[in-house]
């Protein structure tokens, strides 16, 4: 599927026939999602560019993903997307060719929803403008997702400090799973758009512009400050996992010391009782009539002494 967006249009344009289709000369943004290899040729054929494959795409050699081919620059980057199926980073191709953007992607991600939508009203009018719009928007998206993990974080961390007594551990332990997955997803796309920012200086329709420029120093600038913020947020939950897991050896622990304290407390009347039931014929307390009172005494005595011992010396 392929949408153009022309300067000064109020939206996107669907094109459903590309049977010798060319560009008009007022679009600015070409936008592939999940295209076809009929379409891709089209628009080879129109624009004289050698578009990438899904399989070039997911390759992560620098080489492979920014370079400059017949006066366009082909940038790609790894982005981050909530789908159904859980948090993954996925492929997009930006491509500037004679100040016209094609992006070529084959998941539908919010920030191209958010700035299809808005980009009319905010005057895009060449595809330099419209990339750094998108990106904006990318960005944007990104701060999102890591507020959003950083609320769940605090809310792991409440509940992990705060918890009522005997409430198991695999909730709180599966929401920082899932909050780790998303800031290291959102941590690898930050760090291959900074690549992209840093590659994206060398096209031409950018480095003539010195507001071009200055937009793009700008946008590094947000993507090291999330960078970081995201470092932050992976330090916090190594720090949540690692006390979720000191909080359980410790409850484990005093499972483990309550028996160890009930089966020393059952030892000695276990040893009473094994000793007066081998019904031994010459045992001289069998034919004594205070011999059963004396062995129940024995047994209580036996419980009672490890139980005043353990009191003083604190373990329970």
């Amino acid at each position: 599927m392929l949408n153009l967006l022309r300067r000064g249009a109020p939206g996107f344009e669907l094109q459903s026939s590309l049977a010798g289709w060319t560009p008009p000369p007022e679009a600015i943004w070409l936008d592939f999602l999940n295209p076809t290899r009929e379409e891709e040729l089209a628009v080879e054929a129109a624009l004289k560019l050698e578009l990438p494959t899904p399989e070039e795409m997911a390759k992560i050699e620098p080489s492979s993903r920014l370079y400059q081919e017949n006066g366009a620059t082909f940038m790609t980057a790894t982005l981050l997307t909530r789908a159904e199926a859980g948090p993954a980073g996925v492929p997009v191709t930006f491509v500037l060719a004679r100040d016209l953007l094609i992006t070529i992607r084959y998941h539908d991600l919010r920030a191209f929803s958010v700035f299809a939508e808005r980009a009319p009203g905010q005057g895009v009018t060449s595809g330099s403008s419209a990339l750094f719009g998108l990106l904006d928007a990318v960005i944007e998206r990104l701060a999102a997702s890591l507020e959003e993990t950083g609320e769940s974080v605090e809310a792991a961390s409440a509940a992990i400090f705060h918890r009522p007594k005997g409430q198991q551990f695999e909730t709180l332990l599966t929401a920082l799973a899932g909050a780790q997955s998303v800031t290291s997803l959102a941590r690898g796309s930050l760090v291959s758009l900074a690549r992209l920012f840093s590659f994206a200086a060398l096209a031409p329709e950018i480095a003539a512009d010195a507001e071009c420029t200055a937009h793009l120093k700008s946008l590094q600038r947000d993507g090291q400050s999330l960078t970081e913020h995201a470092g932050f947020h992976t330090s916090q939950i190594t720090f949540l996992l690692d006390a979720a897991l000191g909080l359980i050896n410790i409850e484990q622990n005093g499972i483990i010391k309550f028996f160890s304290v009930a089966a020393v407390i059952f030892m000695p009347p276990t040893l009473v009782a094994s000793i007066y039931g081998m019904n031994f014929h010459h045992m001289p307390e069998l034919d004594w009539r205070f011999g059963y009172p004396l062995a129940l005494g024995l047994m209580v005595a036996s419980v009672l002494a490890p139980l005043v011992w353990f009191r003083r010396r604190g373990w329970f």
